[in-house]
């Protein structure tokens, strides 16, 4: 452990972030090392290589991000995120070291776990497996398998069932170890897609729900559904974290930062409880012990406490700033943090909250599902879970910028690299050199998923598309001065539509769209928009669609004179005219929608799988690259364009690889 210490609110977001996020997670040779080797000879005029020749710059972004734990005696077993395989390791409280791993070999990741008896079980999700581990054996066995996206919460009641809560629908399922077999409880809210939080005791499975929040008690012998949210906070967006004791309930709701906490015989008997940290949205992790409801914030990453009896809320601390703690656990009087690599421990009896980073105990780390790329020319970006892995191009080392969050998308301007971040839709700043990432400001208005950045030379703007919220209509465009620092934030741009990617020149940002509003939330629109807003006079002036029954405009780009070209998720490339506001011409090119660049008379662009080259005069494509298999996040496949136009970056399974092109 690191020395403990009494965190307070103020010094420990301070403490925990300087001595945390400027560590490097891993450092690299080989591949990496070599790809230096050749950007550097590139630099000093050797002659360029072939178009399409592959250098390997080793494993894209590293991480052990962790999603869920579950403690079995002295041994806290955590999940992994992102990895594959996916691992649950075994942390020895007493040997303060993980001490073994069990691959779980199906999923993008592990959200949901619970424990019944000695035996540990597993959700995943994309998709949807259910593992159990006997602790006793080490032996790992799929038991059952789930047709919903995700296995996002689960619980064990009293008599050794599991109960999992799923989204799209938001689901209630029921594993009887005894016979190995299923049951679907149904929807608690039907129309609702996530059931985010669930608990379970001897009569009944409580289960939270989002979009629109729900809390409902479903009988466990009857099925019977039962509402318990109080109608005074009806309103809210999600039940999405939950504790529970013999006696109360008690769950984190979004977006306002509220506690709700009542009693279970008699749920009109409750208390709504505000966080306190300035900015706070949601409570993402509840647990009720000793007389305590602890929970933690977000967006702050504050840890907080609510006595039942006295009703004293009480913070804390920090832990680690901003980060999202997804498990809270009680084990021999002490309270246990899962964070994203590490946990935290407090201790009621002294007051001390000590940090744990798992990695130093002997956690995996491994290639994950990168989910942004980008290149200044000096250094690639590849953004993931907690930060981003940064490659230099001179040495072929790797260092990690911490952050609490996940890079979408990055832009280079002069010498500052801009990260629109997930969640909050926030924007942070990145000077080469530094070791740490500034917060520059976090868009508000229901929006949390960053899209795309582009840069205006006329006036000097950063733009920013956002999605909404999960359940919320209409993304927003924020625009940042950074000679004014300003940040100002419009929303709707495209009514009922997410402005997903951007190109911006003469005062004008190039809007291509999503049909997706905010996640859960069935679109009402049909097919995907070309756009134009004006920077100056901050209103819109014109939208059109491009590619029929387009869900969405991928990747925008300037071409030479008046001419924007775009790629739509089918695969499409289109012309498009800005003098005329028309399409001039399409063009088949890949699977899906991915980057597009233009450089010159030619474009490159990828659907994840091959790289393609347009030539822009005849209108015709070719692979020049073919076999990437790119595992990207989400299935967005990414594409980065060197600033010297003469190297692509791209991802081959989790590898980095750096494309030759002659640009032209």
């Amino acid at each position: 452990m690191i020395p403990r210490r009494r965190f307070l609110l103020a010094a420990a977001a301070t403490t925990a972030a300087a001595a945390l996020t400027a560590q490097p997670a891993h450092a690299r040779t080989g591949p990496a090392a070599d790809a230096g080797a050749d950007q550097a000879t590139a630099r000093r005029g050797a002659p360029q290589q072939p178009e399409g020749t592959i250098t390997e710059m080793g494993p894209a972004s590293v991480a052990s991000p962790l999603g869920n734990g579950e403690f079995v005696g002295d041994v806290l077993y955590a999940g992994s995120r992102g990895l594959s395989p996916n691992v649950v390791g075994a942390y020895d409280v007493a040997k303060d070291s993980v001490t073994a791993h069990f691959d779980i070999p199906t999923g993008v990741g592990i959200w949901a776990m619970c424990k019944a008896g000695t035996d540990v079980y597993i959700g995943t999700h994309a998709r949807s497996d259910l593992y159990k581990l006997d602790t006793t054996t080490g032996q790992v066995t799929r038991v059952a398998e789930y047709p919903d996206h995700y296995i996002w919460t689960m619980a064990s009641s009293p008599d050794g069932k599991v109960y999992m809560g799923t989204s799209e629908p938001g689901r209630v399922w029921e594993y009887d170890p005894a016979t190995g077999t299923s049951r679907d409880l149904g929807q608690p809210a039907p129309g609702e897609a996530y059931v985010r939080s669930i608990q379970a005791d001897a009569t009944h499975v409580y289960a939270g729900v989002g979009a629109n929040a729900h809390l409902v008690a479903i009988d466990r012998a009857t099925g019977e559904k039962r509402e318990l949210l109080p109608q005074e906070v009806a309103d809210r967006d999600w039940v999405s974290s939950m504790g529970m004791s013999d006696t109360h309930l008690a769950g984190g709701m979004n977006s306002l930062a509220e506690l709700i906490v009542l009693e279970k015989a008699a749920p009109q008997n409750h208390k709504v409880v505000k966080a306190t940290a300035a900015g706070e949205k949601y409570v993402v992790a509840v647990l009720i012990h000793d007389g305590y409801v602890y929970f933690a914030g977000r967006p702050s990453g504050t840890f907080y406490r609510y006595h039942l009896a006295t009703e004293k809320l009480e913070v804390l601390g920090v832990p680690y700033f901003e980060a999202l703690t997804h498990r809270l656990l009680a084990h021999e009087g002490r309270i246990y943090g899962i964070q994203d690599s590490a946990v935290f421990v407090y201790d009621p009896a002294t007051g001390t909250l000590d940090y744990l980073n798992l990695v130093q105990r002997g956690f995996k780390s491994a290639p994950e599902e990168p989910m942004s790329i980008h290149s200044d020319g000096k250094r690639v970006y590849v953004g993931g879970k907690g930060g981003a892995d940064l490659h230099d191009l001179a040495t072929g080392q790797v260092s990690r910028l911490g952050i609490a969050g996940e890079p979408k998308t990055l832009l280079t301007v002069g010498s500052t690299t801009y990260l629109g971040v997930y969640t909050q839709a926030a924007l942070y700043a990145h000077r080469a050199g530094q070791s740490e990432a500034e917060l520059v400001a976090r868009t508000g208005n229901q929006q949390d998923r960053p899209r795309d950045l582009a840069h205006d030379a006329t006036t000097g703007l950063i733009v920013m598309p956002t999605q909404p919220e999960p359940g919320h209509m209409n993304g927003a465009l924020s625009l940042y001065s950074p000679r004014t620092g300003t940040y100002a934030t419009y929303r709707p741009i495209v009514e009922r539509q997410t402005v997903y990617s951007v190109a911006a020149r003469r005062g004008v940002a190039y809007l291509g769209t999503l049909i997706q509003e905010g996640l859960g939330l069935p679109p009402v629109t049909t097919t995907a928009r070309l756009a134009a807003f004006d920077l100056v006079r901050r209103r819109l002036l014109w939208q059109v669609e491009p590619i029929p029954n387009a869900r969405q405009i991928s990747s925008l780009s300037f071409g030479r004179t008046t001419m924007l070209y775009g790629m739509a998720s089918t695969g499409d490339v289109f012309e498009f005219d800005l003098r005329r506001k028309k399409v001039t011409r399409t063009l088949k090119v890949g699977a899906k929608g991915g980057e597009l660049y233009v450089t010159g008379r030619v474009a490159y662009c990828t659907d994840g799988d091959k790289i393609y080259k347009i030539d822009l005069a005849a209108f015709t494509a070719k692979p020049i690259v073919e076999g990437l298999a790119g595992q990207w996040f989400g299935g967005e496949p990414k594409l980065a364009l060197d600033p010297s136009r003469r190297a692509l970056y791209a991802v081959r399974g989790r590898d980095l690889v750096r494309v030759a092109i002659t640009g032209r």
